[in-house]
């Protein structure tokens, strides 16, 4: 590191944890964001700001008036701009020194296992059941954790799916692709400003552990928070043997 890096991340260099070995670790990582809205900008701004050296966004949707109440990597000026291009200039103003590749389209399963080989963590902010399935089984397929969040309303949730741990679960573990989930918009029902960035965050913090090896995954536990009340619950959840993707 150079004396500049020494000095942006020298909170980080005085954690045991993480340290100068965890740091060199991150500034030398790849981290892919699948989705560039609520989830993701906070999550893509503490990778950056945190120094991940590389950063992949993937968004095929455009910044709207109604993002700005939560979506906190965008702002008025970038009305009507695609996502993934708005988050980088806000990576750049943040950290100049993370490579940021923006990729305006969606996440089908061509692209993902084009960019899955030279990732090193991948994070699941995307909205809607299709897209994580597809996350997932690209995952599983290339042996890549998967950091995924959701939120709707005042509920959210987060978990680690890395199914290269003994025992530890795919997400298609707890939501089987064959089981008709019905995806919940914000646009109908609403969402808590706050809460993306709450579950964004989480996100962010489980990336940076495994990128530097600091701490322990949330891989086989599902975070549940219920911000109307401020209340956390969290489940042990296991591989699942007759799992289609990772069984």
């Amino acid at each position: 590191m150079n004396d500049n890096q020494l000095q942006r991340y020298a909170r980080h260099l005085l954690l045991d944890a993480i340290g100068i070995e965890g740091q060199r670790r991150l500034l030398a990582s790849h981290a892919l964001v699948i989705g560039a809205g609520g989830l993701g900008s906070p999550a893509a701004l503490y990778l950056a700001s945190a120094g991940v050296g590389r950063l992949t966004v993937v968004d095929h949707d455009t910044v709207d008036l109604t993002n700005l109440q939560r979506q906190i990597a965008h702002d008025l000026s970038r009305v009507g701009q695609p996502k993934a291009q708005s988050v980088r200039h806000s990576v750049g103003a943040i950290n100049p020194d993370v490579q940021v590749q923006a990729l305006v389209q969606r996440a089908d399963a061509a692209l993902l296992d084009r960019l899955l080989p030279t990732v090193d963590v991948v994070l699941d902010c995307c909205d809607n059941f299709r897209t994580r399935h597809l996350v997932n089984a690209a995952c599983v397929r290339h042996r890549r954790p998967l950091v995924s969040g959701a939120a709707i309303g005042f509920d959210g949730q987060v978990s680690v799916y890395d199914s290269t741990r003994d025992g530890a679960p795919c997400y298609a573990c707890l939501f089987p692709p064959d089981v008709a989930f019905e995806d919940v918009a914000c646009s109908t029902m609403g969402v808590f400003a706050p809460l993306v960035g709450i579950v964004g965050c989480v996100q962010a913090a489980e990336a940076l552990k495994l990128l530097a090896g600091a701490g322990t995954p949330l891989a086989g536990r599902l975070l549940m928070l219920d911000a109307m009340t401020m209340r956390w619950d969290e489940i042990a959840v296991a591989r699942q043997p007759g799992c289609s993707v990772c069984g």
